[in-house]
This record gives C-alpha cells, structure tokens and sequence, in this order.
C-alpha cells in the first residue's frame, strides 16, 4: 500500500492530512480562515514531523487542484510541489469537485440512480459545478454555471439530483425542482482525499512536478508555446 500526505486549501478552510494503507493516521483542520499562508506552512511540518517520528515513509503528496479559491490553490499547489521536490516524492492532483462527492458516498442515499452535483460558490449566481454518477464517473464535465431555472433541468427530469458544497444553497430557491435536494455542511477537507488519491496512485496517474499547475491556470498553460514552458 501507501503513505500520503494531503493537503487541501481550495476554500476558507485549510486541512492537512495523513494516510497510511487507507487509513487516516494524521489530520488537522483551521476553519478560521481564510489565512493558508499563515498556517499552512505549520500544519504541514507538524504531519512530516510526525511521520518522521514514527519513521513512517512518503510515497507521494496529493493536493486539491481546484476549482476554487485562487490564492489558496496556488499556496497549496506551491507546498505541495516544494515537498515533492525536497523529498522526492510523486505528485497527485485530486479535483476538488470529486473531492466533495466522497463524504456525501460515505452516507445512505435512497436511490440508486442519483447524481451528485458539488459546487463551489464563485460570485452572485454564478459556481464551479460537474455532475457524477454514484461511481464517481463523470455525467456533465465541470465548468462554471450561471444558475438558472433550466441549467440543471435535463438532469433532474430524470434523476434525483444531489447539491451540496458551498455554493449549493443560494443556488436551490432557483433551481426549485422536486428532484433537487440540498446536503448541507459537506465541505472538501484533507480527510477525505485519501481514496482519489490512493487509486490515483495505483493507476500511475501522478503530476509531472515541474510543470503542474493548478486549475485556474491549465487554459493559460495550454496556451503557451512549449519554448516558453
């Protein structure tokens, strides 16, 4: 199996975990945020701190890679290719929108046929959203959506559909579907990567650390002549 180290900074809160075999062993959250460049750094050390106390090996560092907060992805996606480099280790980018998918599959859904749509608040009507299946497969790919009545409509006519994440309930007075059902308080924490990052592991599907940015960046990368890269 394998020992992670986590981190995730794409909202306010700024969480720092540690998995070892599927196992949790390490995990720290501040919710007073936003204030990542303050205690990132911190929370980071002590994990490493503990792992080398407890003579525990790295395989690799996942980070959340957006969507999400523009200064906090960059300060997490900065920490975690700082390690990689100092200590060698291979680099795993988890979407944050699957990330908020895994606590809401951890609890009982009714129907089999459900879709889970997470989204991250952006400004006025507008979020960061993708739809999924219960198998994390990906129905609709994620992009930012002016939230209207009719955005989500084909979805919900023939699936119960799932909002949740921070920029689900300002959305749901709008929506306003019989199909549409709103999980409160799901929010994407270190804690809860372990699995992405684990299978992504597993399926060699790892970052090339010199030229990895985060979400908001990958258009503009893209763009670039490769001379330039």
């Amino acid at each position: 199996m394998s020992t992670i180290l986590h981190i995730e900074t794409s909202t306010d809160i700024c969480s720092v975990a540690v998995s070892e075999d599927s196992q949790v062993i390490f995990q720290q959250e501040d919710h007073s945020g936003p204030n990542h460049a303050e205690r990132l750094g911190t929370m980071v050390d002590e994990a490493l701190s503990f792992t080398d106390n407890h003579a525990i090996p790295f395989d690799a560092v996942a980070v959340s890679c957006g969507p999400g907060s523009y200064t906090g992805l960059r300060i997490g996606v900065s920490m975690a290719k700082g390690i990689c480099y100092g200590r060698n280790l291979k680099l795993i980018a988890v979407p944050t929108l699957e990330l908020l998918c895994v606590p809401v599959l951890l609890r009982e859904l009714a129907e089999d046929d459900a879709l889970l749509c997470p989204m991250l608040d952006a400004r006025r009507m507008e979020v960061y959203a993708g739809i999924f299946d219960r198998g994390l497969k990906t129905v609709r790919e994620i992009r930012a959506d002016v939230v209207t009545a009719e955005t989500y409509a084909e979805y919900l006519d023939a699936h119960p559909v799932y909002f949740f994440g921070n920029g689900a309930k300002k959305c749901m007075e709008t929506i306003s579907h019989p199909n549409a059902h709103l999980i409160e308080g799901i929010e994407p924490l270190a804690k809860w990567m372990q699995p992405l990052a684990e299978k992504r592991l597993l399926n060699e599907q790892t970052e090339d650390v010199a030229y990895f940015v985060p979400y908001y960046l990958k258009d503009f990368v893209a763009k670039m002549p490769k001379k330039l890269l």
